[in-house]
Formats: C-alpha cells, structure tokens, sequence
C-alpha cells in the first residue's frame, strides 16, 4: 500500500472512531439498589394492578434501568426484568453469588478458602478490597473475600 492511500486509510479510521465515540457515549457504571422491606412484590410493568412476578426478600440486590416516578425496572441475578415500587429500594449492601464462590482468608486466588457459598446465596458487603475483590460477610457470621466476578450487586 503507497504513503499517500495509508495515510488516507489512517485518517479515515481515526474519524470514524471519533464518530463511533459520539455516537456510542462511553458506558455508565451500573447502579444496584436492593430490596429494603422484609419483603417487596417485583411485578411485570409499573403498576400495582401488573401482573406479580415474584416476592423478593431484604437484602436482595438488583440493578436499576431506568426510573419513573413512583416505579424502578430492575434486573436480578438471573437476569429477569422487573418493575418495583420506587419506596421499596434502598441502598445495596449485598451481593449474591452467580455461581459457587469461595471465600477466601485474603484478597488473593491462592490464599486459603475459609467457605464456599452456592448460587443464590446472599452475602453482606463489608467493604471494597483492592483489585476486583470484595470483603463478605455470611448470615451465620464467617467472612471473607470473594471475587467480584463471582456476585452480582456490585
């Protein structure tokens, strides 16, 4: 290929990525909420007359996708997408498992595993720990650090 169709190829590719930039913002972080009654009704569209989907309970994290403004769609662990009243989201401070995870004694994938916990589990954030770890603490009181990419809610 010559200097000059190079230099063109070049020029034409570096537009387009701008172009691609503005047309495509850069992704935003999710935002996860979770269920703040001991329990909440998740229905399929954003009225109390919708159809009930499920019983979520406390604690329970689920990722915001848009809002209205008495009613949040979210979107569980599963993936299932739901809509719940807006007063029964409060801040998450769970994570639960997409798969069995260990949970190990440091921040680190050699380090002693103190527990394991199954799909579906439910684990209290104690803190961020460096590096796409989490600090997590069970029900029955054992803790830990279990990779990031191993819970949903985060």
């Amino acid at each position: 290929m010559n200097a000059v169709r190079k230099g063109a190829l070049v020029w034409a590719l570096a537009c387009a990525g701008v172009g691609a930039a503005w047309v495509f913002p850069p992704a935003q972080a999710a935002e996860f909420r979770a269920i703040a009654p001991a329990a909440a009704v998740l229905y399929d569209g954003p009225s109390p007359k919708a159809k009930r989907l499920f019983v979520a309970p406390r604690g329970m994290p689920v990722e915001v996708l848009s809002n209205l403004p008495a009613w949040v769609k979210v979107r569980d662990a599963a993936g299932d997408v739901m809509w719940v009243p807006r007063a029964d989201l409060g801040a998450s401070a769970h994570v639960v498992a997409i798969r069995v995870a260990s949970v190990r004694a440091a921040p680190q994938e050699r380090a002693p595993v103190n527990f394991q916990v199954d799909s579906g589990v439910l684990l209290e954030v104690l803190d961020d720990a460096p590096s796409g770890w989490l600090r997590v603490r069970h029900a029955d009181g054992a803790a830990g650090y279990v990779k990031a990419a191993e819970v949903f809610g985060r």
